[in-house]
This record gives structure tokens, sequence and C-alpha cells, in this order.
């Protein structure tokens, strides 16, 4: 998480994109940055040792113990960045979908408001049980057709370097799914809709004094425990 602010902030060629998809070394949460700590910890589960960490971006808590998590920077004057949050959430999901959709997924978008308080959303196919961010779907997310299960939830950050998109797929709710192709898959059309071709490219030389620091910060109880 620390890293893909990084990347906003000091991202080596300002006319490109950059995607990147990671994993967790243990088990982990992360929670938007204006969520009270006091309810983030309310909603953990019990008993269970894990990392926490408050992301730079909105939204909730994420459960990562069995997620596919991504990051997508795109820089300060791009038609995606310039768009509306409400927008460029369903640009950037259309293409998920449609790459979960090659594979036989039943994805699609959710087109509705907010979906209400569902007392059985838990016992959904593929549904987070402790009532994450996957116990419910909200305008524009990815969700399984078929079962009604939210796969795909996402949190955006916007300031004067460009758009920061941290976003999260959830393996239950989505199935039987060969990640490295849809890899591959949702990069391209990511691509495809900024209007660039997707290319593996070497990690950016970054200042390892400023990441250490950042790293640092992020994995700090002062950082955790701001609000």
């Amino acid at each position: 998480m620390a890293v893909d602010f990084l990347l906003l902030l000091r991202y080596p060629r300002p006319e490109a994109a950059r995607f990147r998809h990671y994993g967790w070394h243990a088990p982990a949460f992360t929670f938007g940055y204006s969520q009270k700590i006091e309810n983030v910890r309310a909603q953990l589960p019990p008993d269970e040792r894990l990392d926490l960490c408050r992301r730079a971006t909105g939204g909730g808590l994420v459960d990562h113990r069995d997620d596919w998590t991504y990051a997508l920077v795109i820089p300060r004057g791009h038609a995606l960045e310039e768009a509306r949050a409400t927008q460029s959430y369903r640009i950037v999901h259309e293409c998920l979908a449609a790459a979960l959709q090659a594979q036989g997924v039943a994805a699609g978008i959710e087109a509705r408001g907010p979906a209400p308080n569902d007392p059985d959303a838990a016992k959904k196919p593929g549904a987070d049980p402790f009532g994450a961010c996957f116990s419910k779907s909200e305008l524009y997310d990815v969700v399984n057709l078929g079962t009604g299960g939210k796969i795909a939830g996402a949190a955006q950050k916007r300031n004067k370097h460009g758009l920061l998109f941290q976003g999260s797929i959830w393996k239950p709710a989505a199935g039987a799914v060969n990640w490295d192709q849809f890899h591959g898959d949702f990069s391209g059309r990511l691509a495809a809709e900024l209007g660039a071709v997707a290319v593996r490219t070497p990690w950016p030389e970054i200042n390892e004094d400023e990441v250490s620091g950042l790293m640092e910060q992020y994995s700090s109880p002062d950082w955790n425990e701001l609000r």
C-alpha cells in the first residue's frame, strides 16, 4: 500500500499509466483513510493474528486473506484521471468484469444505487464471512450475476500527481479462474481503454530511503490510529 502511494507521488514516466498486482506475506486487512480505528477493529475476525493497514485511498475494510490485489496509477491529465470518480470506477470495473467473462465467469456491473443492508449477505456463495468490503455491493462494483455475491471493489485517491486506484477481487465469489490469464486479460483491457499497449516494464528506480521511510510510516501505530 505504501509503494502504491509512492508510485503516485514519484512516478518516473508521467505520460504513462502503471498497473501492478501483488500478494500478501501474512493474513491482512486494510481500511480506508477516513475510517475510525475502533470501528475497524470491531469488524475484524476474533482471535486471529493479522496485519492491519490504513490505506491512503478511501473505502471500507477489505479482507486480503483470499483476494487478488492490484493498483492502477494514472497520470495527471489523462481522460480517465479527469473523469468523475463514479465514472473511472465504472470503466475500470467494466474492464475487470470483461476479463472474468472471458473465462466464463458470470460477472457484471452493479447498476443500482447502494445496496440496502442485507442480513443474509454473509450467507451468499463466496461472501466474506466477516462482513468486510465483500459483504454487500455498491454502485459499479463487480458482482456475480449467478450468485449475487460481490466479486470486486476498489478505492481511489486523486491529487496533483494523478489518480491512484487500489482494487481487490474476492476469489471465492469469482469461482474457478486462471489468475495468470486474468492478469494478462485485465491489464490488456485497461491498456486499450487508456489508448495504450500493455508492456512489462522494470521496477522504477525510486530512492530506497524514501520507500523504507514510507513503509515504516504505514506500519506504525500512529498511522493506523490516526482517526
